[in-house]
C-alpha cells in the first residue's frame, strides 16, 4: 500500500501514471453484480458483510481499479442514530419518520459505529485480508444526510431543506452536530478497522451558495476534517454541482477535493490554493462508444498533470446502462495518456 499510486497522488506525491477508481464502480454496469443482488434488497446485500465484499471485490477483479470503495450506502447510519429508513430500487433512501422539528430532533441520537454498523466493519476486514489495492471507506455528508431526513427521501431542489435551515436555525444546527459527530466517528471507525482512506459525499450541497456555506455548514464540516486528521489517512472531499463552493470546501478540509464534471480541472485548480484533486468525466459520455470515451478521459489525463496530485474518476457515479467496453476504453485511455 505504500507504493500505492492512489495513495501517493493523494499525497500530492509523484506517480508513474495517474491512478483510476468511479464512483459506483461496484453496481448495476456489471453482470456479475446483477447476478450477486438477485433476490437481496440494497439494505440486505450492504447488510451481509460477505455479500458487500463480494460486491466491492467484482470490479477490482474485472478492471483491475487502482483502488476500492466499499460496497455500502450513503445512508446506512439513519437506522442507528433512530431513524428508520428504507432503500427502495429506483427510488432511493426513504426515511420512515422525517425529521422536521425539535421534537423529532430529540428522537435522534449519537451511536458508535462499532456496535450500531458491525457488519460494515466485518466487510471492511474481510477486504483487507483480500484486496491488493487501497480500500476506500465512506459516508454521506450532514447536509447531504439532512436533506433526505427532512425531505423524506430524494427530492430534486432540497426546498425543505433550505427553508427549515433559516427559518429554524437552533433545529438546523442541532441537527448539522448530530450528523458531523456521527459522521466523524463512522468514517474514523472505517479507518481503525482498515480503510486506507475515505470519502465524504456531499451530493447536495451543490444547492447552496457560499454565503449559506459558511453560516449553516462550515463550523460542522470542520469537526469533521479536524476529527480525522489524527488517523492520518487521506480523507476526499466531494460534491457535486460545487463550482461555486470549492473554495470554502477547501477551507472546510480534506486532503483531496472530488470536482464533478460541470467544472473542468484546470478551472477549479483556480479557486482554490494548490491541493491533489480528483474526477472529472462526465459519467454520460461512458454511454457513447469508446473511441469519444479514450478521447475525452486523455483530456480529462492532461489537465490533471499541473495539478499536485490527481486521481482520475467520473464527475459523480457511472450510470447503470453503461457498457462493459466502454469502461474498458476508459482504462485504456487513462492508462496509455
Amino acid at each position: 500500500m505504500k507504493v500505492s499510486r492512489f495513495l501517493k497522488a493523494c499525497r500530492g506525491e509523484a506517480v508513474d501514471q495517474t491512478p483510476i477508481w468511479m464512483m459506483r464502480q461496484a453496481g448495476r454496469y456489471l453482470p456479475e453484480y446483477r447476478k450477486l443482488r438477485e433476490g437481496r434488497t440494497m439494505l440486505e446485500a450492504v447488510s451481509d458483510p460477505d455479500t458487500a465484499a463480494e460486491a466491492t471485490l467484482q470490479p477490482i477483479r474485472r478492471f483491475g481499479f487502482d483502488a476500492a470503495i466499499l460496497f455500502s450506502d450513503l445512508t446506512v447510519a439513519f437506522t442507528p442514530m433512530g431513524a428508520p429508513f428504507d432503500i427502495k430500487e429506483g427510488v432511493g433512501p426513504v426515511v420512515e419518520h422525517p425529521i422536521r422539528c425539535e421534537a423529532d430532533l430529540a428522537r435522534l441520537r449519537p451511536f458508535e459505529p462499532e456496535e450500531g454498523l458491525p457488519f460494515v466493519m466485518e466487510t471492511i476486514k474481510i477486504l483487507k485480508k483480500e484486496l491488493t489495492v487501497p480500500l476506500i471507506g465512506f459516508t454521506g455528508a450532514p447536509f447531504t444526510l439532512a436533506s433526505y431526513l427532512i425531505e423524506g427521501g430524494p427530492s430534486k431542489d432540497h426546498k425543505l431543506t433550505r427553508t427549515l435551515m433559516r427559518t429554524e436555525p437552533k433545529f438546523w444546527h442541532g441537527l448539522m452536530a448530530l450528523l458531523a459527530e456521527n459522521t466523524m466517528r463512522f468514517l474514523k471507525a472505517q479507518m481503525e478497522a482498515g480503510a486506507d482512506a475515505v470519502q465524504l459525499f456531499d451530493s447536495w450541497v451543490g444547492v447552496l451558495d457560499e454565503a449559506s456555506y459558511r453560516e449553516f455548514l462550515l463550523p460542522h464540516m470542520k469537526h469533521i476534517f479536524e476529527g480525522l486528521r489524527p488517523q492520518n489517512k487521506p480523507v476526499i472531499h466531494f460534491g457535486t454541482g460545487t463550482a461555486a463552493l470549492l473554495k470554502v470546501q477547501q477551507e472546510a478540509g480534506g486532503d483531496v477535493i472530488g470536482v464533478d464534471w460541470r467544472i473542468s480541472l484546470t478551472d477549479a485548480a483556480k479557486l482554490v490554493k494548490p491541493t491533489p484533486m480528483q474526477g472529472n468525466m462526465d459519467p454520460a459520455i461512458l454511454l457513447t462508444n469508446p473511441e469519444i470515451v479514450k478521447k475525452q478521459s486523455r483530456i480529462v489525463v492532461e489537465q490533471g498533470r499541473s495539478l499536485p496530485g490527481h486521481i482520475f474518476n467520473l464527475g459523480h457515479g457511472i450510470y447503470p446502462n453503461t457498457p462493459i467496453e466502454n469502461v474498458e476504453a476508459l482504462l485504456e485511455g487513462v492508462r496509455g495518456a
